[in-house]
């Protein structure tokens, strides 16, 4: 069996790596210079390009031949996706299964990836990936756990089979609106723990936000109707603590540069990635506005980042807070 890759980042290169253990691989990229590095060379050069990849992988500039195989993981981050999706439209068939990596909401419509889907492909089956994974530590076989999560639980298991390998582990779930949430705000909180490290704080402090960032990630995504269990597994407490803490997270690194000073547009120069952590902020707080959720922390890096607001007063105005009880 071939299995299609939409996106030749890190993450789709590093999963591609691991389905090339057991199957074909076909990735696509619309660089013509990506395709053939990876055909000619089996080296992905602008991303993981240090790392020989296997011979079952190939590529294409053709969007329309992965769409001959059953399965369909998309890697296009959520910003861009719509209008990728757009384009494969007429391609898609009733049996093709789409697997999503991406996080995030969508700026525009607030929307989560699956919604996405369903508006613009229709009702193709969908399962989401998630969990704490960085590519940087995927592709050299490091143990790794993460979550699919479909509404149908018979079709998660089936591609729980088809993902785990001997150092890749993939627990099912059918709670997709959770591990989509899960990954989604995880990325906000990441910044924040990022700006805590350039302000020069120290452990307590971190260990402040993240707990009451995941109380926070909990009641935003409760309130849509997640299970809270997801929140404290893999898609939720997992993933924030990988993307909280490492030297791999773009999210962090660009905290540390807001902490340090650094404006929107001197970050992603910077980073020169995408940082799906910053449009993430906007569409939560937005929507959380519209739903009248309370998000004291997403609000100041709200504020931090469109507001002009400095991360250290938004510190102070948090430690300010009237009392309450914890829970």
């Amino acid at each position: 069996m071939e299995i299609s890759i939409i996106g030749a980042g890190s993450w789709s290169t590093a999963i591609a790596s691991v389905l090339s253990e057991n199957f074909d691989v076909l990735i696509y990229s619309r660089n013509i210079e990506d395709v053939e590095n990876i055909n000619n060379y089996h080296k992905n050069r602008k991303y993981l390009k240090n790392y020989l990849l296997s011979k079952r992988i190939r590529a294409t500039n053709d969007i329309s031949d992965l769409f001959k195989n059953k399965y369909i993981v998309n890697g296009i981050p959520t910003q861009a996706l719509r209008e990728v999706l757009l384009k494969c439209k007429n391609f898609v068939n009733k049996d093709n299964v789409f697997i999503n990596l991406s996080k995030g909401l969508e700026l525009k419509t607030h929307y989560r990836i699956s919604q996405i889907f369903k508006e613009v492909i229709g009702d193709n089956p969908y399962i989401i990936l998630s969990g704490p994974s960085h590519a940087e530590e995927v592709i050299i076989k490091m143990p790794t756990t993460v979550v699919c999560a479909c509404e149908d639980e018979t079709l998660a298991k089936d591609v729980q089979k088809i993902f785990n390998t001997d150092y890749f582990r993939v627990y099912s779930s059918t709670d997709v609106v959770g591990v989509e949430l899960g990954g989604s705000i995880k990325n906000i909180l990441a910044l924040c723990i990022g700006m805590l490290s350039g302000l020069g704080y120290g452990d307590n402090t971190k260990a402040a936000i993240m707990t009451r960032g995941i109380h926070e990630m909990t009641k935003f995504a409760v309130n849509f109707g997640a299970n809270p269990k997801t929140i404290n597994g893999l898609a939720g407490i997992g993933d924030l603590i990988v993307t909280a803490t490492s030297k791999h997270s773009r999210n962090n690194r660009a905290g540390i540069l807001f902490g340090k000073g650094y404006t929107i547009d001197q970050v992603t120069n910077e980073i020169n990635m995408v940082v799906e952590g910053i449009p993430t902020t906007r569409a939560i707080y937005e929507k959380a506005k519209e739903k009248n959720i309370e998000l004291p922390i997403t609000n100041e890096i709200y504020k931090v980042l469109f507001e002009g607001k400095s991360p250290n007063d938004s510190a102070c105005d948090l430690m300010g807070r009237n009392l309450k009880s914890e829970f």
